[in-house]
């Protein structure tokens, strides 16, 4: 087991349940930059980190437990209906990291600007890719803010 953490606990931590956690390790660790921060690898668990970014990964249990919190039938791809925007500084080592491994991308990458005011847009680089178990990440990189074109 690795050691615990030795930084404040973020407000939100998602927590994903995954179907192997050798393979999510190896997706999120070796292509993705994220860090084991403390794991019981005897119970399929892991917590990481990137950048201040958490995710808990935890085997799913096919049969009955407590500790099993389903809302609905489990089938791939996991986290139907939402992607977890995460903020780098810089897309392009990911998108050559993916590249290597021959690694498919979701969406993109693009450029895209969001109205935040009624007079300014913020800008992104992005992509979105999916875990081994399909869950969808949006991959951000800031281009700053401009004023909206006339």
């Amino acid at each position: 087991m690795t050691s615990p953490r030795s930084h404040p606990r973020p407000s939100l931590v998602p927590e994903l349940y995954i179907t192997s956690l050798p393979a999510s390790l190896a997706f999120w660790r070796e292509l993705l930059g994220f860090r084991v921060l403390y794991d019981r690898p005897e119970q399929g668990f892991a917590a990481i980190e990137r950048d201040g970014v958490e995710f808990m990964l935890e085997e799913y249990e096919t049969g009955p437990s407590e500790r099993c919190w389903d809302t609905g039938a489990r089938e791939k791809p996991y986290g139907r209906g939402i992607n977890f925007e995460i903020g780098v500084d810089d897309l392009d080592i990911l998108l050559a990291a993916l590249n290597r491994a021959a690694w498919p991308l979701f969406f993109g990458p693009e450029e895209r600007w969001y109205r935040i005011a009624a007079d300014e847009e913020t800008g992104v680089h992005q992509f979105l890719v999916q875990d081994p178990d399909g869950y969808l990440l949006r991959f951000s990189q800031s281009l700053g803010r401009r004023p909206i074109a006339a």
